[in-house]
């Protein structure tokens, strides 16, 4: 949703209720590479940006160790700007 620098204050600033991370291939484009899988985590009422930003590094410590682990598995299918977990599973993992 917000590509690029600043995400978590962003997210923050737009009073967003959910925020998260995406593992995506790299592209020419800043954030736009095709989408390997996301998580989400919630925003609380009293975050501040590093509060938001930890929770969201957690969950990223989460899905790169998968993704890696896919690609290196050869379960990654790309077609155009999309890509498929081959069997599909859990591209979406939601926060614990």
């Amino acid at each position: 949703r917000f590509p690029g620098l600043h995400t978590h204050e962003r997210a923050l600033e737009a009073g967003d209720r959910v925020h998260g991370a995406t593992v995506h291939f790299v592209s020419a484009g800043v954030d736009e590479g095709p989408i390997i899988c996301q998580s989400e985590v919630p925003v609380l009422p009293t975050d501040t940006p590093s509060e938001l930003a930890a929770r969201v590094l957690k969950t990223e410590h989460q899905i790169y160790p998968l993704a890696v682990e896919w690609f290196i598995q050869g379960r990654l299918q790309i077609t155009g700007n999309r890509v498929r977990v081959d069997p599909p599973e859990l591209q979406y993992i939601p926060f614990p």
